[in-house]
């Protein structure tokens, strides 16, 4: 058993290491680009931004929580519908993202509309068909705890709730959610191998997705036009809803394939179920237009076979010990430590 320990210490220590404030993250994996600077990673503070995340107090009529479409089980995201419901039985434009690795994106949201991580919670906190509220309102609940007049005081050495230390704290917690501990990883640090059918669908990745999924993040934070027809109900144009450029046209944030399996709905209409629906599209259903990301302009070729093979590579991207992480569950245990209200 010590002998055990000691590998797996060994193990943890090799994979990882501190290069910003109290975050770890695998050695080479690139710097991430938010500034811990502004927001060291403080464990009183995670653990307020825990609380505050499975909390609906900040939702309009105290309903609906971040957790309520961004479930730990499914790698942070929803897997019941395709878009997300809000307050009121309320049905939002598009597919909640999944959460994990944020601490690497320099924007937010399908569109990009937000370029900040801490103030990312104001987008579902104020949308009227998610939680329908304003900071404002929210701080004036909390304010009103007792519970979180504690939680404030321990993370900030001040009990007095206020916007900044909400969002804030929001944003410790999310940093905290790192996915790099898949088979993936495993066999990048010599620890596993791929099977031969993982093998094969890893080169056909490499050959046909790595361009817009890049390793290790496996996406590269832009945005494209991935050639989906255009949803009739929705008839959403992505990016050019925020910039008015006619060129950004039906062009999404390319989503990390990291945990995969778990964060189905696909697309940012949760138009497709399956993976092999995902596969067919980009073999076969691909839409021909002016702003088309170029690496979609030539058909995408696949036997049966080899889109087999390449789900098989992608559930490869599966971290259980993240899906499954009980430090990023409901705060059971936090909770039962502060004053009940």
């Amino acid at each position: 058993m010590i002998k055990y320990i000691s590998i797996l210490l060994f193990l943890l220590i090799t994979a990882f290491t501190t290069r910003e404030s109290n975050f770890l993250y695998p050695t080479s994996w690139p710097k991430p680009n938010y500034d811990f600077s502004k927001n060291p990673i403080e464990k009183n503070k995670v653990n307020l931004g825990r609380v505050l995340f499975y909390d609906p107090i900040l939702s309009e009529n105290n309903s609906i929580s971040c957790e309520s479409c961004h479930s730990p089980y499914s790698a942070f995201t929803h897997i019941d519908h395709a878009l997300s419901h809000g307050i009121y039985d309320s049905i939002s434009t598009r597919n909640s993202p999944a959460l994990m690795n944020l601490a690497w994106k320099k924007s937010f949201m399908w569109d990009g509309a937000i370029n900040n991580l801490d103030m990312q919670a104001l987008a579902p906190i104020t949308h009227p068909l998610e939680m329908g509220s304003s900071i404002k309102k929210v701080v004036i609940k909390l304010q009103a705890s007792k519970k979180y007049g504690q939680l404030y005081f321990q993370a900030y050495g001040d009990s007095i709730p206020t916007g900044e230390k909400t969002l804030k704290a929001i944003s410790q917690f999310l940093l905290t959610l790192v996915s790099a501990n898949s088979k993936y990883d495993k066999v990048i640090r010599g620890d596993e191998q791929f099977s031969p059918q993982e093998k094969n669908g890893y080169a056909l990745f490499q050959k046909n997705c790595s361009s817009c999924h890049k390793e290790p993040l496996f996406t590269n934070d832009e945005f494209a036009n991935n050639g989906l027809p255009e949803n009739p109900t929705l008839k959403d144009k992505g990016r050019m809803h925020i910039t008015l450029d006619s060129t950004d046209a039906y062009k999404f944030k390319i989503p990390t394939l990291r945990n995969i399996e778990y964060t189905y709905p696909y697309m940012h209409d949760g138009r497709f179920k399956k993976l092999s629906e995902v596969m067919n599209h980009y073999t076969s259903g691909i839409i021909q237009s002016k702003t088309l990301a170029p690496e979609l302009k030539e058909k995408i070729k696949l036997t049966e076979n080899e889109k087999v093979d390449l789900i098989s590579f992608l559930l490869t991207l599966s971290d259980k010990e993240f899906v499954f992480n009980s430090k990023h569950t409901y705060p059971i245990e936090i909770i039962s430590s502060v004053a009940k209200d």
